[in-house]
């Protein structure tokens, strides 16, 4: 439970650090900002700093949070093109700058969390021989699969370490694969498991054990590993998407459910896992929210590009309407991908 706790106190950071990006940025430009919500549901407290047009609240379910700027919301919203506080009034580069800043808060936060991890002790894992199995989920856990077990052999070929067991099975995606493994030091029947597919590749839900060590870097090494890291982890996204897109499947994708189970495992291995886990969560929330779909950042940045390239505005019933839509279909994948989660 406790592992659990912190894992979605974990998550519910990253988005008030997201949303925060959004604030600081706001804030900076002129605009008015009503309300920072951090989690959903009816609020346990607020306040509103004397001064100050925002009123922060903790709700209900600290689970996500959302900031609300005047003149950004519904198409029924007042508008007055003399009230200097209000979004739609600001220039257009203060307005992307603004849509910007979520998913620039989420990059920065990696980055400086990387940079403190490598002052502190970067951990470097190495692989051990034999491949002792560490965790188990799906499909290697309904085949009998369990903690603890040594695999020895799989399709036919001996397996020394991880990278034997994921060089036979990335290619036998959909194939049915005998995997022959050590429990109690007994040899047992070849268990078969049916590799899923996962970003173009065979996987069986195995992880290994590892030993890992941890190495100080100096400041200038600590630097280069925060920007060369999060570009790396970017393009991996970028490949990712790039799979699902050719596949039409959502595969792969993790709702919230499976995010929490996700980090919950890693506080379970440390404070280096839970870190690390967080900083990936984080660049892939901040890259998610650039893609250019409706309701995202990237849709309104479409918006901004189009008001920049055609010299007017958007119709702003029709980006509304857009938006909704956009929206819905998020909701719907969520809700799918949730289902699969608690169901899998």
């Amino acid at each position: 439970m406790a592992n659990l706790v912190l894992a979605i106190f974990g998550i519910s950071l990253l988005m008030i650090v997201h949303e925060a990006g959004h604030y600081v940025f706001a804030r900076l430009a002129g605009m008015r900002v009503t309300t920072f919500s951090i989690g959903f549901g009816p609020a346990l407290w607020k306040h509103k700093p004397k001064g100050s047009p925002t009123t922060f609240q903790l709700c209900l379910v600290p689970f996500l949070a959302y900031v609300r700027i005047a003149g950004m919301g519904a198409v029924e919203e007042e508008s007055d093109p003399k009230d200097p506080g209000l979004y739609e009034n600001k220039s257009l580069r203060a307005r992307a700058l603004t849509i910007l800043g979520g998913p620039l808060a989420n990059y920065a936060f990696a980055s400086v969390a990387i940079f403190a991890l490598g002052l502190a002790g970067w951990p470097e894992t190495q692989v051990t021989s034999p491949m002792i199995v560490d965790a188990v989920v799906e499909p290697a856990a309904s085949a009998g699969v369990r903690a603890g077990d040594v695999v020895v052999e799989a399709a036919g070929t001996p397996v020394h370490d991880v990278r034997d067991l994921a060089k036979v099975t990335s290619t036998r995606a959909g194939i049915e694969t005998p995997y022959v493994v050590e429990r109690n030091g007994e040899r047992l029947a070849p268990i078969v498991i049916v590799p899923r597919e996962a970003n173009g590749r065979g996987v069986i839900g195995i992880s290994a054990k590892t030993t890992t060590t941890t190495r100080r870097l100096g400041v200038g090494e600590a630097a280069k590993l925060a920007v060369v890291m999060p570009a790396a982890v970017t393009a991996q996204n970028v490949a990712g998407f790039a799979h699902l897109a050719k596949t039409r499947s959502t595969e792969g994708v993790t709702g919230p459910v499976g995010m929490t189970k996700e980090v919950a495992a890693q506080v379970a291995r440390g404070p280096y896992a839970f870190v690390l886990v967080l900083v990936a969560i984080s660049i892939a929330l901040g890259f998610f929210n650039l893609l250019p779909f409706p309701f995202l950042d990237g849709g309104r940045l479409m918006f901004l590009a189009f008001e920049l390239i055609a010299g007017r505005r958007p119709n702003r019933t029709g980006e509304a309407l857009v938006h909704a839509a956009g929206m819905l279909i998020l909701l719907g994948i969520a809700a799918l991908v949730t289902w699969r989660d608690i169901t899998g």
